[in-house]
């Protein structure tokens, strides 16, 4: 065993000088360590060198000061490398990863005269978010010592200078000497445990069992290491890691055990730090999204393996984004918080509640033994969410959509257990939201139809899948076609035709209605330039306009203008229909640039559907409107005495007096036709006229020039 070396005073005497300050900035006054190790400077025989992050001498003992020849002082400042000129080689090695703090260093020095010197010592590596300092402890390395000498001398160097607490046991476990770092890590001096056995450093969060198989292993194979909770004579406890090494005599006896201990409490801090953070979401301190997942997996374990039920309700806020959008992301942020304070306060200690992102919550609930316990606890949830949020000085109300789900009833694995649950609360939306809904296998095999559908729709157009139809829309005076309404069609290669009812919605969601939108456009207007050429007609052509291309601003006003330049037509040969809805969103400013670029090409613009939305009158005055069309609700019927034909007098005469012009929908029988005439209706489409035709079926009726009033010529 290598001699213990022990500084002549106590190690604690005086505090360090100014030069040593400088090492150590306020932000880093944690390193009491490195300080106290600098302390034993001021007392030791050993010379000390302690440098900055840019390698200038800040600290030199009195020890270091004769050994080199200097004056107090007079190297304060200098490179180390003038006094060390091989400690470049040892910095390296000390800053790999992985390597301790301390290692064993010998080298040549040169002192003031530049005369060589032959030192043996340790250096010390202070690592530092600012650089790398050093402390060297050293002293001159005598000729005439045995290796094994030096290398006793180098380990009790070591043995003092080290960072790590040490202590050294007989072969009975009794406590021989610590070294200053112990003293330091644990708060006990060494009078107070050398002569002790080691069973006094015992921490009362380990059992028996675990000093047993720790000391067991010892015996076994001579060594253990591992997580410790060390103790503080304060009775502080806190996270160490610790080693146990045996040194063995000649004859293979146990010589001494050496148990080396480092305090890893940051270590630890910082790791707590970097588990929550990727688990638990900032916001609200709920799990997230991966902690979710992983509950989920452990619930339907612990199912199958007890038989037991998982139930899973995902929830979404119903009208979250317009609190988030009028009164900011800050309101929005409180109003989650507060959402996540009620949901948990609903569900029982052993129920996951989880955020997944934006305004989406799941609840994880396991052993369910009645579905009945769910629906107590959803209505507890809608009612608990529906009360009021205070938000600053703003009261606001919310409601949640709930989709609901169970595990092994409607699903194997967690994937499919949490698609489900989306699944149900999007149907529980549908309803009219502020409610629950159970999943169905309906609902599993309405979204896989769904999902089909749309990977479809990407390929439709690339495919020439789709196609146009066009409906006359016929002046009510003259029977003449004056324009055409376009309605698009798509020829599914196995489904055959599906409805626009059911596609257009999924264009919209997944954005393929902008490049669907443009190739409409342009298909119309082209078949409008053909006729015009071939028949002379300044027909003009109604194209309908989906919310989602304007809200998105999907529309190349640009391109489009370009395209009717290209086919030589005047933009007021086109009509772009809007639905009501979109002038309720008109507060929108992307909506309104739009709708204002519309006018500036010189489109016309046609108000679909008139009369089934929420659109107020002032929005008839707010844009410039050139058509209302009336909705074939009201013109289906139609009787000389009958309400319906008041409301479209009523329509009519509004409209005119707006300097307006009316469209009837959906004419399909000769009394509707006089009966709008009469209340002077402008124009009129429907099945009296003609069906919607493909364009090849629609020409005989401009070639001919045909009059479609009834009587007058057979509707097609």
């Amino acid at each position: 065993m290598f001699p213990l070396l022990k500084p002549p005073v106590p190690l604690y005497a005086q505090a360090p000088g100014p030069d040593v300050a400088a090492l150590f900035p306020p932000e880093h006054a944690d390193r009491s360590h490195i300080l106290a190790l600098i302390r034993l400077g001021d007392y030791s025989q050993d010379a000390y060198l302690a440098t900055d992050t840019h390698g200038a001498i800040v600290y030199m003992n009195r020890s270091a000061e004769r050994l080199f020849g200097y004056r107090k002082g007079a190297a304060i400042g200098l490179p180390v490398e003038d006094l060390l000129p091989d400690v470049g080689e040892i910095n390296l090695r000390l800053r790999q990863p992985g390597m301790r703090n301390t290692l064993p260093w010998r080298g040549q020095g040169l002192d003031r005269q530049r005369q060589p010197l032959m030192l043996t010592g340790a250096a010390t590596h202070i690592p530092s978010p600012t650089g790398h300092s050093h402390l060297y402890v050293m002293r001159p390395r005598r000729a005439g010592l045995s290796d094994a000498d030096r290398q006793a001398e180098l380990a009790s160097l070591v043995y003092r200078s080290t960072s790590e607490g040490m202590l050294v046991l007989d072969p009975k476990g009794f406590i021989l000497d610590v070294n200053p770092a112990f003293v330091k890590l644990r708060g006990r001096p060494e009078s107070e445990v050398i002569g002790r056995h080691v069973r006094c450093l015992n921490s009362p969060c380990h059992d028996r069992e675990f000093y047993r198989a720790m000391w067991r292993a010892v015996m076994e194979t001579g060594s253990w290491q591992g997580e410790h909770w060390g103790q503080h004579a304060n009775g502080e406890l806190y996270p160490e890691w610790l080693s146990i090494n045996t040194s063995y005599g000649a004859d293979d006896e146990v010589h001494r055990r050496v148990m080396i201990f480092s305090n890893i409490a940051e270590i630890k801090q910082a790791e707590a730090i970097i588990w929550k953070q990727a688990n638990f979401d900032r916001l609200t301190d709920l799990p997230n999204r991966q902690m979710f997942h992983d509950r989920l997996e452990q619930s339907i374990r612990k199912s199958r393996r007890t038989g037991s039920r998982t139930g899973l309700l995902f929830l979404d806020l119903d009208r979250f984004k317009e609190i988030n959008d009028t009164l900011g992301h800050a309101m929005g942020d409180e109003l989650l918080k507060e959402a996540a304070r009620r949901l948990s306060g609903c569900v029982r200690q052993s129920d996951t509640v989880a955020r997944l992102g934006g305004d989406e919550f799941t609840v994880l609930l396991d052993d369910i033994r009645e579905p009945r316990d769910v629906e107590r606890l959803t209505r507890n949830i809608l009612r608990r969410l529906a009360e009021p949020f205070r938000l600053g000085v703003e009261t606001v109300f919310i409601s949640t959509s709930i989709g609901i789900t169970f595990y092994p009833d409607d699903a194997a694995d967690a994937e499919s257990l949490l698609n489900n649950a989306d699944q149900a609360m999007y149907a529980a939306k549908a309803e009219g939201r502020n409610r629950s809904c159970y999943f169905t296998l309906s609902m599993q095999e309405q979204a896989q139809t769904r999902m089909r559908l749309v990977n479809d729709l990407h390929l439709a157009l690339g495919q020439n899948q789709f196609s146009l139809d066009f409906q006359p829309i016929v002046d009510l005076a003259s029977g003449r076609i004056t324009k055409a309404e376009t309605l698009l069609r798509w020829h599914h290669p196995v489904r055959g035709l599906v409805s626009p009812n059911e596609f257009i919605p999924l264009a919209e969601e997944t954005g393929i209605i902008r490049s669907i939108g443009d190739w409409v456009f342009c298909e119309a207007t082209r078949q409008v330039a053909e006729w015009r050429r071939v028949y002379g007609l300044d027909m003009q052509v109604s194209v309908n306009i989906s919310p989602a291309q304007l809200r998105h601003e999907g529309l190349d006003h640009v391109f489009w203008r370009n395209h009717l330049d290209t086919l030589g037509l005047s933009a007021r040969q086109v009509i772009i229909e809007i639905t009501e809805g979109l002038l309720i969103d008109s507060g929108d400013e992307r909506i309104q640039r739009q709708l204002d670029a519309f006018r500036d090409a010189g489109m016309q613009v046609a108000l679909d559907d008139f009369g089934t939305g929420y659109s107020s009158l002032s929005y008839l005055r707010k844009f410039n409107i050139d058509f209302l069309k009336i909705d074939q609700s009201f013109v289906a019927n139609l009787t000389p005495d009958g309400p319906d034909l008041a409301l479209c007098e009523a329509v009519i005469l509004l409209a005119h007096k707006l300097g307006l012009r009316v469209v009837a929908e959906g004419i399909e029988s000769r009394e509707q036709y006089e009966l709008l005439a009469a209340a002077g209706c402008d124009y009129g489409q429907g099945y009296l006229f003609a069906r919607p035709l493909a364009p090849i079926d629609f020409e005989p009726l401009l070639a001919n020039g045909t009059d479609l009033r009834p009587g007058v010529h057979s509707a097609f």
